[in-house]
């Protein structure tokens, strides 16, 4: 059955048979990027593990023509994603995981904001990537749930659902970089998703990390960010650029990421 989706408003297209782009004449974007299956290995729970290759495309620097300008201005960047349907051993399609770097232009590691458009996902996230992980969340998403990543926190986005791909937006800042040192160290994240017999999801804990604890959620409203639930978060940026600054300025709102919950 193919996947529910959601109109980003964008005119960014991905067709279903592949995991290419196309994009509306108003639209700039570049050629996507393929992540190999051989790129991700050393953070999966069977390293040796079969699965689509290429895993995932990406397309990052996507946006209307009229705001080119703006957007390099504000240091923010739009990027898109789609996932292969199936599995990686016993996992489900997944990226490997990683931290924002620090930004030179802020001098912090950024927030990212997520937006599924098509299957569903889950948006994982741990306070860090050290032995003791601290708070670790799995959020649960649909077309049109939008999900919070706070500066700092160690993360991958996971097509929940491997008969069919998957595929997201997100706001990130424009001179993003990943750091994956402590998370290849670790051998991945401290909580793997694994693929029952039912094709359900259950969580396995990794064993190079002290014992913690996993909240299983769905998405809120992040009103302390002022995002608008019922607009698409393009057209939010489009309405009012201020609104997404913070991706890009995350001390502007420095009072949110001390105790946030995603």
């Amino acid at each position: 059955m193919p996947s529910e989706k959601f109109d980003p408003k964008l005119g960014v297209h991905s067709p279903a048979d592949d995991l290419l782009f196309t994009y509306d004449k108003d639209v700039f974007g570049p050629q996507p990027e393929f992540r190999a299956l051989k790129d991700i290995r050393r953070s999966l729970r069977n390293p040796e593990c079969e699965g689509p290759d290429p895993v995932y495309s990406i397309v990052m620097d996507v946006g209307r023509n009229e705001h080119r300008e703006e957007l390099e201005r504000r240091m923010l960047l739009f990027g898109v994603v789609v996932y292969a349907a199936g599995q990686l051993g016993e996992e489900p399609v997944r990226s490997q995981g990683h931290i924002h770097a620090i930004a030179p232009h802020c001098g912090c590691s950024t927030p990212e904001l997520f937006e599924i458009w098509e299957g569903r996902a889950i948006i994982y996230a741990q306070e860090t990537a050290n032995d003791d992980p601290g708070r670790c969340f799995a959020v649960e998403a649909n077309p049109g749930d939008k999900i919070v990543v706070p500066p700092g926190w160690a993360h991958a986005v996971i097509n929940a659902d491997p008969d069919n791909r998957m595929m997201f937006g997100a706001w990130c800042d424009r001179q993003y970089g990943f750091v994956y040192d402590q998370i290849r160290a670790h051998h991945g994240l401290a909580w793997f998703p694994i693929l029952g017999a039912d094709r359900k999801i259950r969580w396995e804990i990794n064993p190079s990390y002290r014992r913690s604890k996993l909240s299983i959620r769905r998405p809120r409203a992040y009103p302390e960010l002022g995002l608008d639930p019922n607009q698409p978060m393009y057209e939010q940026f489009a309405a009012d650029p201020d609104s997404m600054q913070w991706v890009s300025q995350p001390a502007s709102v420095s009072n949110v990421w001390a105790d946030f919950e995603m």
